[in-house]
């Protein structure tokens, strides 16, 4: 039985929820003595236990499930990377779900000790989303022309209709760009201020850094175009983090949250105990579920088959010096791709994982907007939820549907501040 599996990769939500309050929210999970056995099964029956197994077809689930709290966790020792080698030296004969489980981990917490292993892996690839996170991984390594290049011939090699696959298309366009989009300017977010304000729309902002390792800020623009103030004036931001575990790129599954346009279809409480019980926001990423859904339709006038046609509905979604840069394609393409399932919510998870890290106490997910929320581990009851804040502000106008933005403002070193940020909600105000 996929005991972790579960656990680590579902999220389960309910249809709806009342307003909750915030004194009434609880989870047993964040407790003292549940987080210290959670610890205890993580590290020692799902990691420990399992690599001093040899993989076969009857357990080799079980480390598809460590290589994923690896990955989750950030877990390292002499053990974790043994394990790991163990199990490339009998890559060929994993499982894919293995393979790909193998591949985050070490993208996650061994960035460059593999590198030797990881382009073996690449000369005999027969799939394209394996090819995509072993190249992602050696090209983070070396993102030297030339080293982009041969990675580019080997996808030619192994993948000869690569132009007809979409993830091998989006590998392509990120060798050939990341490095110059990272230091490229941002359009103007003043624009992009006022054509929400002009649509009406209720939106929410999560400005990041390129470097998800720092922590970015949503803040709230009502349908009316006011930004959510606090009764001295004030702007409100919220602290968000779009970092996965992993940190894969944008367009690989359980990478990390990519820019673009997601449409908020209301909230949920989750029933996966890492997420808690804080209310979330439901997203819909383009090419997830209809697309009546996605463009908040009263009826579904778009062709299945158009690609075209609700790519150009995406970018009227955006101002015109918008549509055109490309950051904020990233997730119609990661749709397209199939990534699935990004939603903002609040987590449960212990922050002492990170510990070190520059965006602790906050922690990374599967792909998700995540908001800090710390827990009293001896009654279970939030100390701080900017998660709860965040959905009580949005909700305080009429209406649950909305857009949410994900923004890269800049590749800066640093966590998004309010300082980043108030300037040019100024301005726009001032108009």
């Amino acid at each position: 039985m996929k005991i972790w599996a579960g656990l680590l990769l579902l999220i389960l939500v309910s249809n709806g929820y009342a307003q909750q309050r915030r004194e009434d929210i609880y989870s047993g999970f964040v407790t003292f003595d549940r987080r210290m056995k959670f610890d205890h099964e993580l590290r020692q029956r799902v990691v420990a236990n399992t690599f001093a197994l040899e993989p076969d077809s009857d357990n080799e689930y079980r480390f598809e499930s460590a290589c994923n709290a690896i990955s989750q966790y950030q877990l390292k020792n002499d053990r974790i990377k043994a394990g790991l080698h163990k199990l490339f030296s009998q890559y060929q004969q994993l499982e894919y779900d293995t393979r790909r489980a193998l591949l985050e981990a070490v993208y996650a917490v061994y960035p460059d000790e593999f590198s030797t292993e990881v382009s073996t892996t690449l000369s005999n690839a027969v799939f394209p989303k394996l090819f995509a996170m072993g190249a992602a991984y050696l090209y983070r390594n070396d993102s030297s022309i030339n080293n982009g290049n041969l990675l580019k011939i080997s996808m030619v090699e192994q993948f000869p209709g690569y132009d007809t696959i979409p993830i091998l298309l989006e590998l392509e366009k990120y060798i050939n760009l990341h490095s110059r989009e990272i230091k490229s300017p941002t359009p103007d977010l003043a624009a992009l201020f006022r054509h929400n304000r002009n649509a009406k729309r209720k939106v929410i902002y999560s400005l990041q850094r390129w470097d998800r390792n720092y922590p970015g800020l949503a803040l709230v623009q009502y349908a009316d175009g006011r930004f959510a103030r606090h009764p001295d004036g004030r702007l409100m931001v919220f602290e968000q983090l779009a970092r996965s575990a992993s940190d894969l790129p944008y367009f690989i599954t359980n990478g990390s949250t990519p820019q673009g346009v997601y449409s908020i279809n209301g909230t949920a409480v989750s029933k996966n105990q890492l997420i808690g019980p804080t209310p979330n926001f439901q997203l819909t990423m383009p090419f997830e579920g209809r697309w009546q859904q996605y463009f908040q339709l009263q009826h579904d006038t778009i062709p299945w088959d158009s690609t075209r046609n609700v790519e150009q509905l995406y970018q009227q979604l955006l101002p015109p010096q918008w549509s055109q840069y490309l950051p904020m394609q990233q997730a119609f393409h990661a749709g397209r791709i199939g990534r699935t399932e990004i939603i903002a919510h609040g987590t449960t998870i212990d922050p002492g994982y990170f510990k070190g890290q520059p965006y602790y106490p906050l922690t990374p997910t599967m792909g998700c907007l995540c908001a800090k929320e710390l827990w009293n581990i001896s009654n279970g009851r939030l100390l701080i939820s900017e998660q709860y804040n965040l959905v009580s502000t949005f909700s305080a106008t009429p209406g649950s549907k909305g857009y949410l933005f994900v923004i890269n403002l800049n590749n800066q070193s640093k966590a998004v501040t309010r300082a980043d940020i108030e300037g040019i909600v100024r301005r726009y105000e001032a108009e």
